[in-house]
């Protein structure tokens, strides 16, 4: 297969300035932060093998690295380094941002074809569920948090801690979802209140909260204006925060997860590679196993737009709502909302 002559217009960009370009152009859809950074992540990765081109070859500076350097050939040979240490889900998230790439400067009229259909993909399969094993597991987490802060920890936070949890366990929201939520992304009267996401792909989806969960952040917040002062705690704020005030970044938040699974004794009972998403996956099987259909899980979850050609049936918000209630998990939320808060805040 012949490769697919790059510049149109008789000039030869740098790769790495279109890149930016491009990231620019996706920047105005307001995607979240962290699917910003994976786009660049996985740009630049390919981007550096990219300039290493063949073997024995003396690399280029990745700022000179021409688009017309940028063959099906060349690409080829960079997927076929990139996929070597890494899973199959990995290469097909690349590959799928450099198909958008070179999608975007076809149109942009900056190249004449894109040469990522002569670019294997591997298959990745439908992903399973790995929820925490075990019946009672989240409330054994749960309970075991707030009750025994960790000792190894100079500033132990459990109410901070628990709020991560209950919002994974039970409004089912991503890694990247709560690294992005506001103080004011949580909205709405007592007893309807409900937590605002933007999700996956730039969609917006508003998940209910039981009053338990709202107790326990409303707990949390106090707590953080004990700690900071009522300043700290701004509708435009990060809610999630470190010890120092600073908003939780991505290994801060997946470490304070790990941390909580170690407390309460459950290492074993977490499925490989899940850590949080253990618990966004038993957000949604306890959900199912309590009688929520399949369109309200997907609703809840952020899967997909629902539309009427796939026969599922629209939910309404009082259906959301109920289909929340039926998670059991906030039975021990009503438990911990209920008790101890006086101590808590008396604690700081």
């Amino acid at each position: 297969m012949q490769d697919i002559p790059d510049v149109t217009d008789g000039r030869d960009e740098k790769l790495i300035v279109l890149i930016e370009e491009f990231l620019g152009a996706r920047a105005i859809r307001k995607p979240s932060a962290h699917t910003l950074a994976a786009y660049r992540r996985d740009l630049t990765a390919i981007a550096r093998l990219l300039t290493e081109g063949d073997p024995g070859a003396t690399p280029l500076p990745l700022a000179t690295l021409p688009i017309s350097a940028v063959t099906a050939r060349a690409l080829r040979g960079a997927f076929a380094r990139f996929a070597a240490p890494r899973a199959a889900a990995s290469v097909y998230r690349a590959w799928s941002t450099w198909n958008s790439f070179f999608a975007f400067l076809v149109a942009d009229g900056r190249v004449a074809g894109n040469p990522m259909s002569a670019v294997g993909k591997p298959r990745v399969p439908a992903p399973t569920p790995k929820p925490l094993r075990g019946e009672e597991t989240p409330e054994r987490l749960l309970e075991a948090v707030a009750e025994a802060p960790d000792g190894r920890q100079r500033h132990p936070w459990p109410e901070r801690d628990l709020v991560v949890l209950a919002l994974a366990l039970c409004a089912g929201l991503r890694l990247a979802e709560l690294l992005d939520l506001r103080v004011g992304s949580v909205v709405g009267r007592a007893g309807e209140r409900r937590v605002e996401v933007l999700g996956k792909g730039g969609r917006p989806r508003s998940v209910p909260i039981e009053p338990e969960l709202d107790a326990l952040v409303e707990r949390y917040l106090e707590s953080r204006r004990v700690r900071f002062g009522a300043r700290s705690v701004t509708r435009e704020s990060a809610l999630l925060v470190d010890r120092f005030s600073a908003p939780l970044r991505r290994g801060g938040l997946q470490y304070l997860v790990e941390s909580c699974y170690r407390r309460a004794g459950i290492v074993d009972r977490v499925p490989s590679g899940a850590q949080l998403h253990a618990l966004r996956h038993t957000f949604a099987t306890r959900l199912a196993e309590d009688g929520a259909s399949a369109s309200e899980i997907m609703r809840l979850l952020g899967h997909a737009t629902l539309t009427t050609s796939q026969n599922y049936i629209d939910v309404t918000a009082g259906q959301q709502r109920a289909a929340i209630k039926a998670n059991r998990t906030n039975r021990a939320l009503a438990r911990l909302a209920g008790s101890g808060g006086d101590e808590a805040r008396g604690a700081h």
